[in-house]
């Protein structure tokens, strides 16, 4: 199995998505988790996460996966593991936010709220790395190197 998770090629086209996602979700994480880029934070996310019905579990998976998830894409660490879990982050958030609001996001505000594009994208790239795994630079590939050598052992 993690032979499996680990599988990759050397696209370079993988590595160019997977720095893109994991510099894209960073800023997400860190706002939720460390309250950089104007964010709330750990304790005031954790409120209200809760407050909308989420128990504490999800919540800790969801700055995990995009504070820490983002990091280890970048590095090509897990690349399935982690573009699935931001995937699946993202989906839950397109559901309950911005489906209502129609595809388009709100950039001239006259709009209620912000539309699903940006999540449209943000899938699709998940997916692409799901599918194919981190490619060129990853250390997944390094990892999968190794354990066909007979070496790392995860």
């Amino acid at each position: 199995m993690v032979k499996a998770l680990l599988a990759t090629d050397n696209s370079p086209a993988q590595l160019l998505i997977r720095l893109a996602l994991g510099m894209v979700i960073f800023p997400h994480g860190a706002q939720k988790v460390l309250g950089w880029f104007g964010g709330p934070g750990y304790g005031a996310t954790v409120t209200a996460f809760s407050a909308m019905g989420f128990p504490l579990w999800a919540i800790i998976l969801l700055m995990v996966s995009e504070f820490g998830g983002s990091l280890l894409l970048v590095l090509g660490l897990y690349t399935r593991v982690w573009a699935l879990a931001i995937g699946t982050a993202i989906a839950i958030c397109l559901k309950m936010n911005h489906l209502q609001n129609g595809f388009f996001m709100n950039w001239a505000g006259q709009q209620r709220g912000e539309g699903f594009e940006y999540h449209i994208l943000v899938l699709g790239i998940a997916l692409a790395l799901v599918v194919r795994g981190g490619g060129m630079l990853s250390l997944d590939r390094v990892l999968a190197r190794d354990r066909r050598r007979g070496g790392i052992m995860l």
